[in-house]
């Protein structure tokens, strides 16, 4: 009888299948169970693996039409291994010979070192994260925090044991690199970013120097398509320690730059992105044998302004032009210094442009940024929504809804110009007209007053109901609270006793009233204020 199944085939088969998943169960099991932790036992004994961040790359900002304003670029960074530096011979010789070769390649490396980079030497306008890292490598070695520059220029080059015959500009640049290393330990921060955005040149050159410590990774730089908006933007760097105590919560990095001001800071949990992490083996030339990722980086997510650029340009160069123009026929100590555009569309109160003179290159503040601080003119400082100015005749519309809502006047009530208001004997203040004819406006009434911008009636108003009626009224504006637009405003000042006993500790007279009447006094605020203001009226 024949037999349909040939039983030493199947056992044979049945064996392979066997071994197969036995196979891949052990393979199942490296994988899972005795390589979870990333290591692979089958690369050499000399390997080192170091886990390395993966940055994510930070959302794009872009204005109300879609036009790219800042966006984020693949780049590549160069970073140091502060073990593997350490541990090689010549560890001074080596710094020095990887900062010649940028310096070859007309790039530049990171130098947060808080000293400056010629004798004699003293201490730079520190930044707070500067700040923060002196203080603790300070504390770390024992010095004291009142210690002088030049003296500590001295203990640093004692401490890394830089030779004499080094020149005094090369032992600077050495102190610089040790400096950023030492800190990665004392305040625990990532591997340092030796250069960001290095050019395929510069890596090539580096790898060929044979450096032991010396790895490239990806990473994103800003790259700004406009040098308008600056303020608006704003900036990312380094956190403080507040700033990290705050933004760790988030899992952020220690090392990583979030938004220090504008629209960067605003927006910061939108923008920023979710970084990943990775496990990167190298042999100890430097070459890398495995790269596994534990975590993927997610980017950021983009912004949208209200903001046209377009109009945006329009108006700086046309403040920036004015002002120019202005300054021409004037004396030094008569010149503008500064000045704000705020365009608010009527009707949605969104800002189409928001402009404060004087202004800066977003593209180049890191690399200007001390100068930019010292700048007796604070190009850094945002006037359009920082900035508290006194309104002057701008604000007698307030004073007049003010007059009406009272009862004080009415549309046709008239008042007599005469050019002085001097009701009192002890203060008295002029129409301007006065200075030009002599006389005043005559008989006013509330339209033509508005129209003739007339000091007299307006203090004549003020006067006759007291400052209250004016505070409520501006207050119902707007004035003396933020607008709620996202970047970092001032809430401004209206005239009150009270405010004018909490910033001047002093009381309210009459003469204080006839000043608020006119914008004058203590009447404080911002351009974005009084954007929104007068677009509150346009809109009716």
């Amino acid at each position: 009888m024949r037999r349909f199944v040939n039983i030493p085939r199947m056992t044979v088969l049945a064996v392979l299948g066997a071994v197969i998943l036995l196979i891949f169960a052990a393979k199942l099991y490296q994988l899972q169970i005795y390589n979870k932790d990333g290591y692979d036992r089958n690369l050499p004994a000399d390997t080192t693996t170091t886990a390395v961040t993966v940055e994510a790359g930070r959302g794009n900002i872009l204005d109300r039409n879609g036009e790219m304003l800042v966006s984020s670029v693949a780049s590549f960074n160069v970073i140091l291994s502060r073990d593997e530096i350490l541990s090689s011979d010549d560890t001074n010789g080596n710094i020095l010979s990887l900062i010649h070769a940028v310096e070859e390649q007309k790039q530049t490396y990171t130098d947060t070192f808080p000293v400056t980079k010629a004798a004699p030497f003293d201490f730079v306008t520190m930044t707070s994260s500067q700040k923060y890292r002196l203080e603790a490598y300070l504390d770390y070695f024992g010095l004291e925090h009142d210690i002088t520059a030049s003296d500590f220029f001295k203990w640093l080059k004692s401490h890394y044991g830089i030779d004499y015959t080094t020149s005094l500009a090369d032992t600077r640049k050495i102190i610089g690199v040790r400096y950023e290393l030492e800190c990665r330990v004392i305040v625990n921060l990532d591997p340092y970013v030796f250069v960001e955005d290095a050019s395929q040149e510069l890596i090539s050159v580096i790898k060929e120097s044979g450096c032991p410590g010396v790895y490239e990774t990806t990473s994103y730089v800003r790259k700004y398509h406009t040098k308008y908006a600056a303020h608006l933007l704003g900036y990312i760097g380094g956190m403080d320690e507040e700033q990290y105590a705050y933004y760790s919560q988030f899992g952020y990095a220690i090392n990583s730059d979030v938004g220090q001001d504008g629209v960067e800071a605003a927006f910061e949990s939108y923008l920023h992105g979710s970084d990943g992490r990775m496990l990167v083996t190298t042999t100890p030339d430097g070459t890398v044998v495995k790269e596994q990722v534990v975590r993927q980086a997610e980017s950021g997510n983009n912004v949208y302004l209200s903001i046209d650029i377009g109009l945006q340009q329009v108006a700086e160069d046309s403040m920036a032009n004015t002002i120019a123009e202005i300054n021409r026929v004037r004396q030094d100590d008569e010149k503008i210094t500064g000045a704000a555009v705020v365009v608010t569309e009527v009707g949605t109160g969104q800002i189409l442009a928001c402009a404060s003179y004087p202004t800066y290159d977003p593209a180049t503040l890191r690399q200007n940024y001390g100068d930019l601080l010292d700048a007796p003119n604070a190009p850094l400082y945002n006037r359009a929504t920082l900035g508290n100015y006194n309104p002057g005749s701008t604000f007698k519309m307030v004073t007049a809804l003010a007059g009406l809502r009272s009862g004080v006047i009415m549309r046709n009530t008239t008042v007599y110009d005469t050019g002085v208001y001097d009701v009192y004997d002890d203060f008295t203040l002029a129409c301007w007209i006065y200075s030009e004819t002599g006389g005043g406006h005559g008989e006013m009434a509330l339209i033509s007053a508005i129209e003739n911008s007339c000091n007299y009636y307006f203090c004549w108003v003020g006067d006759h109901m007291g400052v209250g009626p004016i505070t409520k009224a501006a207050e119902d504006f707007g004035f003396g609270q933020k607008t709620g637009v996202e970047v970092y405003e001032s809430s401004g000042t209206v005239p009150s006793p009270e405010s004018k006993r909490e910033t001047m500790d002093e009381g309210w007279y009459a003469a204080d009233t006839l000043l608020a009447s006119i914008g004058q006094g203590m009447n404080y605020y911002t351009p974005i204020q009084l954007a929104n203001y007068v677009a509150t009226i346009a809109d009716g």
